[in-house]
């Protein structure tokens, strides 16, 4: 069986963009995916312990570095408080930006510009990152909404991403955990590596909207849970449409 489940990390997610995932634009309104995984995953007695969100757009209409800098300039003039740098070499443009929001809560933004043939290709990267969950996050909805209307221009596609643990220790075996898990979700499993201690499976849930296709089956989001046995904890890590953080 291929690998189709895969462990990117934040480094490997500038390479990956560079690249489509079938029709899978997301325009950031109404409630987040994000948002929607917190509450199934908060009703399954799983401790949330981070979560990620990224979202990304190629810029079509930035022709020129001179255009890419001022669109980021813009950027600079909304969120000046934010850290930014630059750099550049004989490959690359970048400007990047971060800001810490609280000690639990950090938002960051890159724009990246290479060359191609006289004009640029540009991509504006956006990631907000935090620790725990609260009940009640609509004021964090409304702020990560409001910071994806702000950055991008067109359609943003989002990648959102959860990492937790079962409060009690399981008493079931692990291919009923990730059975229960998908359940909760309304998911029907697409493909799965399943061992002793660990299980990943890609799955399609219609709670999230977008989807990509693999072999020919669509998918919209990615399940992995490992423990150490019955009786001890078991971590998951969910992400919608794919996983995009290492675990």
């Amino acid at each position: 069986m291929k690998k189709l489940f895969m462990t990117l990390s934040i480094i490997a997610i500038i390479g990956f963009m560079m690249i489509n995932i079938g029709n899978k634009t997301t325009v950031a309104k109404g409630e987040l995916d994000l948002l929607t995984m917190a509450s199934v995953l908060q009703g399954e007695n799983i401790l949330i312990k981070n979560w990620t969100l990224h979202a990304r757009e190629k810029m079509e209409n930035l022709q020129t570095l001179q255009e890419v800098k001022a669109f980021t300039d813009e950027l600079q003039s909304k969120y000046p408080d934010w850290e930014w740098s630059f750099q550049r070499s004989e490959k690359a443009w970048e400007a990047e930006a971060i800001i810490m929001k609280t000690d639990t809560q950090s938002e960051a933004v890159k724009v990246l510009s290479t060359p191609t043939k006289g004009q640029v290709q540009t991509y504006v990267i956006y990631e907000a990152k935090g620790q725990g969950w609260k009940k009640e996050q609509s004021e964090l909805a409304a702020e990560l909404n409001s910071k994806i209307s702000d950055i991008f221009r067109g359609n943003a596609t989002i990648f959102s991403c959860i990492q937790g643990e079962f409060n009690d220790k399981m008493n079931k075996s692990l291919p009923d955990t990730a059975a229960q898990l998908l359940a909760a979700f309304n998911a029907t499993e697409i493909e799965a590596i399943k061992e002793d201690q660990f299980i990943s499976a890609s799955a399609n849930s219609p709670l999230f909207g977008e989807s990509i296709e693999t072999n020919g089956n669509k998918m919209n989001m990615q399940l992995g849970l490992r423990t150490q046995g019955m009786g001890a904890k078991t971590n998951i890590v969910i992400g919608t449409p794919i996983i995009t953080i290492e675990y």
